[in-house]
């Protein structure tokens, strides 16, 4: 079998505020995984902490064990911007020097009077920051009434609208992205325009339904790690919203995932071997064992819900409870691994679930690694989140050391 690495993205699982947090409006102290340690009534990890996961900071539940079997280090994000467009872009080679609009207020009135002008959704409700569920009791009842989309955003730089499946066809919902996601360029291009649809009859039983949310980024330059990757005849697999993050660009197969348990099972399923006929993914058909055992593989890994139903919900043992199931998720693979497999778990920002309102955290991330011969090294305060996409590089194609120049990073083998 070739070669294989597997980049796991535990969305929002900083490690600690970057000395510039404060120009991002957050509050001291930043530490997500931190605070979760601190606050949670249980946070049992031993299969990162068998990596070396305690020994980035002291924590309660968490220990230093005296011998790693894996590397551990922190990566410093060098873009500008703690969202996850930002994060996930810098690993694979790009780096933004100016950040990604947001919009406090809402959107201006050449935004939103163009988008009901051109969907024809005969006006808008909402256009403010708001938690996703919160703006679906608030507002879901009104939408249901009228047919109005509920447009709003976040203090992350995104354009979501929210739109009942009864109510608003999906066909519809998606195609009035397309057209919210060519509006939205220039001075007003945000990182994302995000399809929520949902549904239920009332205030307090709305519900989105994950494995139907759309994204439509922003389209990345042509040339990074993924595309680099595809070209030098590497099999690039996405699984959950990686794809989306990246327009398809670069991406050879896409699996998009129902949450975070599912994510988990596709994932281990790549590792033993061929996709079973449960996975429910739409992508599955054209995942052929046979086809992809003769050529290496990338499969980069998107868990979102940690961010998602637990950072931006401020809740502290929920977070909690899903790294313990992303943990004993590792016990299962890394058996299973083979030599020539190289695993890298990181994180794309921070969002400290004990932080004053719901926004992300700039922060330092994670990264442990397992296999590719770096048991028990201390790999140190990385540069920047770019190391990981030059080490899937050097790892993958160490026939073609020339593939990396270019672009930023340093691999870590």
């Amino acid at each position: 079998m070739s070669r294989r690495a597997f980049i796991i993205v535990i969305d929002a699982l900083g490690v600690g505020a970057m000395p510039d947090a404060a120009s991002y409006g957050d509050a001291p102290g930043a530490n997500t995984l931190g605070s979760i340690d601190a606050h949670a009534d249980r946070l049992h990890l031993p299969v990162m902490a068998s990596l070396g996961l305690g020994h980035l900071f002291p924590m309660r539940h968490v220990p230093a064990v005296p011998a790693p079997t894996g590397a551990w280090g922190k990566m410093a994000e060098r873009s500008k911007g703690k969202d996850t467009t930002t994060g996930h872009w810098e690993m694979m080679g790009m780096i933004l020097d100016e950040p990604f609009p947001t919009y406090p207020e809402g959107f201006p009135p050449e935004v939103i009077e163009a988008f009901i002008a051109q969907t024809g959704c005969g006006g808008v409700l909402g256009n403010k920051p708001a938690s996703g569920t919160q703006i679906l009791d608030e507002l879901g009842e009104q939408h249901l009434e009228t047919g109005w989309p509920i447009v709003y955003t976040s203090a992350d730089s995104v354009f979501q609208i929210a739109c009942h499946v009864d109510k608003i066809p999906l066909e519809t919902l998606y195609n009035w992205c397309h057209i919210a996601r060519q509006i939205l360029r220039g001075t007003h291009e945000v990182s994302r325009v995000i399809a929520r649809p949902f549904t239920g009859a009332r205030a307090g039983q709305f519900k989105r339904l994950g494995d139907k949310r759309h994204d439509y980024a922003v389209l990345p330059p042509a040339d990074n790690v993924l595309t680099r990757l595809q070209q030098a005849g590497v099999a690039t697999i996405g699984v959950g919203k990686i794809s989306d993050i990246f327009c398809a660009q670069g991406i050879t197969h896409s699996l998009p995932t129902q949450s975070n348990a599912h994510g988990l099972a596709v994932t281990e399923q790549l590792i033993t071997g061929p996709l079973g006929s449960n996975m429910s993914v739409r992508d599955e058909g054209a995942l052929k064992l046979e086809a992809l055992r003769h050529q290496p593989q990338l499969v980069f890994v998107n868990l979102v819900e940690t961010d998602m139903n637990y950072g931006h919900r401020r809740d502290v043992d929920g977070y909690a409870r899903a790294l313990e199931a992303i943990d004993t998720a590792l016990a299962h693979w890394l058996p299973l691994m083979q030599p020539d497999d190289l695993l890298m778990i990181s994180a794309d920002h921070g969002c400290d679930p004990t932080a004053p309102g719901s926004d992300h955290t700039r922060e330092y991330v994670p990264l442990l690694c397992a296999g590719g011969n770096l048991s028990g090294q201390d790999l140190g305060t990385r540069a920047t989140f770019a190391d990981i996409g030059q080490t899937a590089l050097k790892w993958l194609v160490p026939q073609l050391p020339e593939l990396g120049k270019g672009l930023p990073g340093v691999a870590i083998i």
